[in-house]
């Protein structure tokens, strides 16, 4: 045993609802046996008073019965409690015959009093009159027990069946109490990344808004030191580009110049270097301005116009290497964000495709709309990703080795920074047709809206 607490075991509803129920348990127990005994007593009372009501009533004949007949219709008094009356000898007198079992002998004073006769006891009440007959009215103990504890369970019942009920009714009113907690903890692990707002303590319980107010401050403390963090990534990644185009003109310069063959071997791995300073450069700009998401408002951004314009910026970088690059399929959709977001996102698929696709293959990509999602599929005849990869690439600066490309390895990270912000899905899939390569998919939500319309293709020879 480790001594760590089990998820039950830490539930404060739990804990909660077990503790209320233990004292219900506990103050049912306690009431039940109070009312028991009570109610046992109560019977007791009641039946002694009725000992006494029958006494009074017989005791009132002017003389004992003569007859045997007589004397056993007086004792046949019964009403369901079965009592029954003996005559007793008063002093100076002799009842003729005896009486049927049970017996009381003249010596019993007068007065309630229990009496044992054999095995059985006998709870009897003993009155003489003014005329000197003496009547006992008796009842039997077991009787009277069984009788007794019938009415006290009678009584106890409605608390036996109101404690279940009381435990069931405190859990259902625990479990609605800690609703809005749990609605509040859905709320939050349906928030994206880069959702940063304040909690609304307000359908909170008051007791849980100092706790509330100090996640809110965490909350804001940590926007701030993000916006530091992506203010001091854009300015630096700002001020690095004037120096970087300065040393690209000046090597371009010096290429035109003659040189030796080592020099130039030289020169051409420091412009390719410098190429790829610019390009991270260019990256963190554009990483930094999509991580911050800016003020323009969301609006409807048609993935048709998107991708002509990525096409229009990438179509020469696809000649130069003879790459068939077009569009499949026959649906025009809109999507909800930001026109710059969709539109970064779906040239940073078009340009990764183009760059790790061989020369003389192929990019397609193709637009499925549904009445509930968007899907951007971007097929490529490229190397593809290996599966146990296919996380990491969205990682900044994570690379896949072997590729030969010049990259800064921030492309996957930005498109995966907006996808995350539109509330959109990505994924690397095998194409479908089983051929090598990759295709990558992004599911928009079912906000998105689409529309069949005319094929529209884009490509280069």
């Amino acid at each position: 045993m480790d001594g760590r607490e089990g998820p039950l075991t830490a539930s404060l509803r739990f804990r909660l609802s077990l503790w209320i129920s233990a004292a219900i348990l506990v103050g049912a127990v306690g009431a039940g046996l109070y009312s028991y005994m009570a109610a046992t007593a109560e019977a007791h009372r009641g039946q002694d008073t009725q000992l006494r009501q029958v006494g009074y009533l017989i005791s009132r004949l002017d003389a004992v019965p003569t007859s045997p007949m007589a004397r056993e219709k007086v004792g046949d008094v019964d009403f369901d409690a079965r009592l029954i009356v003996r005559f007793i000898d008063a002093p100076g007198t002799r009842i003729p015959e005896p009486e049927r079992p049970p017996r009381f002998g003249p010596a019993l004073p007068d007065g309630l009093q229990t009496v044992a006769i054999g095995d059985e006891t006998w709870r009897v009440f003993v009155r003489t009159n003014l005329k000197g007959v003496r009547v006992a009215v008796a009842q039997q103990t077991a009787v009277r027990d069984a009788a007794a504890r019938s009415s006290a369970l009678r009584t106890v019942m409605p608390i036996l069946f109101l404690g279940p009920v009381l435990i069931l009714l405190t859990a259902l009113l625990v479990r609605t109490m800690f609703l809005p907690l749990q609605r509040l903890a859905v709320q939050l692990g349906k928030r994206r990344g880069h959702d940063l707002r304040e909690l609304d303590r307000t359908p909170l319980p008051s007791e849980v808004w100092p706790f509330v107010s100090e996640i809110n401050k965490l909350i804001a403390r940590t926007a701030r030191a993000l916006a530091l963090q992506r203010r001091f990534i854009a300015d630096a990644a700002h001020e690095l580009r004037s120096p970087m185009t300065a040393m690209s003109l000046q090597a371009e310069r010096l290429a035109a110049t003659e040189m030796p063959r080592e020099a130039r071997a030289r020169l051409d791995t420091l412009s390719a270097g410098l190429a790829r300073t610019r390009i991270l450069l260019d990256q963190l700009l554009t990483l930094a301005r999509a991580q911050e998401g800016g003020g323009e408002p969301l609006t409807r951004v048609p993935l048709q116009k998107a991708i002509q314009e990525a096409f229009e910026d990438l179509v020469p970088l696809a000649e130069a290497k003879a790459i068939d690059l077009g569009m499949v399929g026959d649906a025009d959709a809109s999507v909800t964000g930001r026109a710059m977001d969709i539109r970064i996102l779906v040239k940073n698929l078009v340009d990764n495709a183009i760059r790790y696709t061989p020369e003389g293959g192929r990019v397609d990509i193709g637009v499925t709309a549904a009445s509930d999602r968007i899907v951007l599929d971007v097929d490529d005849t490229g190397p593809g990703i290996a599966p146990a990869e296919r996380e990491r690439v969205f990682d900044p600066f994570y690379r896949v080795l072997g590729s030969g490309e010049i990259g800064s390895g921030l492309g996957l990270a930005i498109t995966a920074s907006i996808v995350d912000r539109i509330g959109a899905t990505i994924s690397l899939l095998d194409r479908p047709d089983g051929a090598r390569g990759l295709r990558v998919r992004v599911v928009f939500p079912a906000g998105a809206h689409g529309q069949a319309g005319p094929r529209r293709a884009m490509s280069s020879p």
